[in-house]
Parts: structure tokens; C-alpha cells; sequence
């Protein structure tokens, strides 16, 4: 268990002070294993709620949208399939601008409330949690858990470890399976699995995330925030004095004192805390709270929900340990949530995201047009006297059939005709991109200008209501 002890070193050299501003805590290294108490309490219900939202993660890629799977990285065909949208790499903009919104606010949050992704969304957290409920349903509460890892191998303990450890062990296969299939299609995927035609690449991330789950979840647990993730190092630099977060008033808690049955306490000798080390205990990470904030502490609130406990049972008030900023325990001004300038940034940055993924899925369309006019020459001058310009058609079909598509323009000069290199309506395969070429000849004398705005537009053939346009110019000699 991990017993942080404050330390403030000061030497005096002459007349010169050094003092060294600095915290050190015995930090578990791994040598033993948290055994956490689970106690019931506000935080604790919202830790359950948040960590089961992972089970979307288990049980999305079996969604069927059209006889497909309706949700699908399909890395093979280079495309993103949600519902009756296709995302394919010309869109991946929009995936830019998702991926910025989920990063804004992860530092909005931060900035605001500390680390409550690492406390109640992130997978590590959820599978650590997890992983712990089956070992003490299976190996008792802390203390027996302490008694049995320390008892000598026996039948009894055999058989606990062993049942403990297969079902890690599944709940990491399914993992595994479950990562895998939202990159193919999971029908395809458990039929491929249970008859061992899986493919190389396909066992290796089962293997890997398999081994991956069952080490870090089972094993490491709390090492791997202390020590493998570099948000518990980057969410220092986001927060400050003004952000809430689990904190220990140390001015109603100090001086710490045991209390005992018909003995009257002296509120002015002794603060509130009872020192029952029941904030440690329920701490994942091993941390006491008490000793000030800590690169251990993930923010899941389950020591306030310990402490609340206790003072209810010994009739003090609550919040002794809180959310409250640091400004807050020291009686300083604390500023509104909307007075802190880097809000007002992130909520623009959000905003500004947001809207070019909304624009982004409104303006998605089944076909995409891009048209190119030929540079060298910009137009030809024809036997005959006429004009004629050439374009090369690109047409990205996003569905997931093949179609016939016409061309027409508006716009452009007067008397134009069109003519293509191809067979019209052209056929344009699904989820590609096809080229060909289109010619634009007017009469001379039909000309105005040396440039004159054209606008193209594609259209399905059997569904006019699918079609796509794109803004180009009719090039002609000088007038």
C-alpha cells in the first residue's frame, strides 16, 4: 500500500538557506498488490455507469445496417461505414476535425475538472476495475485477498487463482476478438475463428491484444498509470490553482486524531479527521489523498464517497475530503467557470470542429465530383472555326454499387455541346474513383469572353436525386 510522506528539506550553508519545494511519496513499484476496498457512495454508482459504457465497444460491431455491418473500419476497401454513411479517405478531413473535437475536450475537462477521463472513461481504469470485482468475488474482500496471496499453495488457493485467471483470461479474448472486428466483419470474422482459418495478421492482434488485456489489467493495474501513461504527466501542464479536483481540507481535518466511544473530543485540539484510512483503502492507485495532490491520483472520487461515510457515522459534516480547487481550500478568490479566458478558447475550438463535421455529413452526397481543364492547351481552335476545351472527370461513387451516371453543364456559352471520350451514361464503380474525359466545343461566334463560367454536374441515372456539381470555366481566345 502506498503511504505518501511529505517532505520539506531545508540546509542552511552560512548565511545562505537552500530550501528544496518538493514532495517525495512511497510509491508502490509493484512489489505489492493493491487490494482495494469497494465501498458503496455517489462516485462509486458513476464510476459503475461510465465504465459501462465500454460495453458499446463489445457489443457495437455487431449492429447490421442494410444486411451490413453497420459499423466498420474496413482498412481492406479503404473506408469508413457508419450506418448509411461511407467515409472514405477523401473525407478524412472530417475524421481530423472529430478526432480534435474528442482532444478539446479531453483538455477542457482536464483544465476544468483534473483527470475525469482517467477516473471514469478510460479503458485501463474500466478493465483494472473490472478485472478486480471478478478477484474479489472469487478470492473474498481485501484483507482475505492479503491472507490468501500470502498463504502457502494449496488446494483452495489453487483452485481460486486458477478460476480467477481463466476468466481473466476469456474476458481478454473477447477483448481481443472484439477489437478485431470492428476492422472486418464480425460474422465473417467468427466463422473464419472457429475454424482456425484465421488469417496471420488477424491472429496476431488476437494474440496481442489477448496478452495485452490479461498483462495490463490483471497484472500492472496501477503501474500502468503511475508509470506507462503520459496523460498523468500531460494533464499537469493543463491544470491550475482554479481547477477542482478530489482535494483534502487540511484545515478542517488537522490535527488528525483517533476518536474513542463516550470520550467527548475537543474540536479546538483535534480537526475531523478520525485517521481510519479508509480514503487509501479505497483508492485504486494506493495514494492517501490527505498528503496533497499526486501524480497517482486519477480523480475517480471514490475517497470522497469513504470519507462521507465516516463522517456520517460519527455525525460530522461532509466534504471533508471534496471537489474543490486549490484556491478554494487556501480562501482565495475563485473565478467562475465562464471567467477563465482557455475556456472560452476550447469552447471555440469545439465549435469551430463541430461545425465543419456537421457541414462535412450534410454535404457528404453519394457521388463527388472534381473536374480539371486541360492547362496545355487551354483550348484548341477546331477545323471547322469552333472552340472546344477538354476536362478531365473524376467521379468518387461512395455507395456501395455500381452506377450509370449522365453529364450535362449550365451555364457556359451559348450553342455549347458536350462529348465524351466514353460511352454515355458512364459507368462508375462503387467506392472508386473513375476518370474520363470530356470535350466542351462552342461556335466562335458565340463567344463573349476569354473566360466564361461553367458549372458541371453528374447525375445518377436511375435516382436523379443523386448527383454531384462542380464549378469550373470555359477557356477561349482573347476578345
Amino acid at each position: 500500500m502506498s503511504e505518501p510522506v511529505q517532505k520539506n528539506n531545508t540546509e542552511s550553508l552560512g548565511a545562505t538557506t537552500l530550501y528544496n519545494e518538493h514532495q517525495e511519496w512511497a510509491t508502490n513499484l509493484g512489489d505489492k498488490t493493491i487490494h482495494a476496498k469497494r465501498m458503496p457512495g455517489f462516485f462509486r454508482t458513476v464510476k459503475y455507469f461510465t465504465e459501462s459504457l465500454w460495453l458499446l465497444f463489445f457489443v457495437g460491431a455487431y449492429l447490421r445496417w442494410d444486411g451490413k455491418q453497420a459499423l466498420m473500419l474496413d482498412v481492406s476497401h479503404r473506408q469508413f461505414r457508419f450506418f448509411n454513411l461511407t467515409i472514405l479517405p477523401q473525407d478524412i478531413w472530417m475524421v481530423s476535425l472529430l478526432l480534435l473535437i474528442l482532444a478539446m475536450t479531453l483538455f477542457a475537462v482536464t483544465s476544468v475538472a483534473s483527470r475525469v477521463f482517467c477516473g471514469y472513461f478510460c479503458f485501463q481504469t474500466a478493465w483494472v476495475d473490472l478485472f478486480t470485482w471478478i478477484e474479489g468475488k472469487i478470492e473474498g474482500n481485501p484483507s482475505q485477498r492479503h491472507k490468501l496471496d500470502a498463504a502457502p499453495w494449496n488446494a483452495d488457493k489453487i483452485i481460486k487463482k486458477v478460476a480467477k485467471h481463466l476468466i481473466w483470461l476469456l474476458i481478454a479474448i473477447l477483448t481481443g476478438i472484439s477489437a478485431t472486428i470492428w476492422f472486418e466483419d464480425a460474422y465473417q470474422y467468427w466463422h473464419d475463428l472457429t475454424h482456425f482459418n484465421l488469417s496471420l495478421l488477424e491472429t496476431v492482434t488476437l494474440v496481442t491484444f489477448t496478452l495485452g488485456t490479461y498483462g495490463l489489467a490483471g497484472f500492472m493495474r496501477e503501474q500502468v498509470c503511475l508509470w506507462l501513461c503520459p496523460y498523468a504527466r500531460i494533464q499537469a501542464v493543463m491544470a491550475d490553482s482554479q481547477t477542482i479536483l478530489p482535494a483534502y481540507d487540511v484545515k478542517r481535518g488537522e490535527p488528525r486524531g483517533k476518536i474513542r466511544r463516550g470520550v467527548a473530543v475537543d474540536s479546538n485540539t483535534q480537526g475531523d479527521c478520525i485517521d481510519c484510512f479508509q480514503c487509501v483503502q479505497v483508492c485504486p492507485t494506493g495514494v492517501d489523498i490527505r498528503e496533497g495532490q499526486q501524480l497517482g491520483c486519477i480523480t475517480c472520487g471514490l475517497c470522497l464517497d469513504a470519507c462521507d461515510s465516516i463522517m456520517d457515522k460519527i455525525g460530522r459534516p461532509r466534504g471533508l475530503i471534496r471537489y474543490a480547487s486549490l484556491d478554494e481550500l487556501d480562501g482565495k478568490p475563485v473565478k467562475k467557470l465562464y471567467q477563465h479566458p482557455r475556456t472560452w478558447l476550447y469552447v471555440a475550438i469545439l465549435l469551430a470542429a463541430l461545425g465543419g463535421v456537421i457541414y462535412g455529413l450534410t454535404h457528404l452526397g453519394a457521388l463527388k465530383l472534381r473536374v480539371d481543364p486541360e492547362r496545355q492547351p487551354l483550348f484548341v481552335r477546331m477545323s471547322d472555326g469552333s472552340i472546344q476545351d477538354k476536362y478531365t472527370f473524376k467521379v468518387l461513387n461512395k455507395t456501395d454499387k455500381d452506377l450509370r451516371v449522365n453529364v450535362s453543364a449550365e451555364g457556359g456559352v451559348k450553342g455549347q455541346t458536350l462529348r465524351c471520350d466514353c460511352e454515355l451514361p458512364k459507368l462508375v464503380a462503387h467506392g472508386k474513383s473513375t476518370t474520363f474525359t470530356m470535350f466542351v466545343r462552342v461556335d466562335d461566334k458565340n463567344v463573349l469572353k476569354d473566360v466564361t463560367k461553367l458549372q458541371f454536374r453528374v447525375e445518377n441515372t436511375e435516382d436523379p436525386t443523386m448527383f454531384a456539381e462542380y464549378n469550373s470555366v470555359f477557356n477561349a481566345p482573347k476578345r
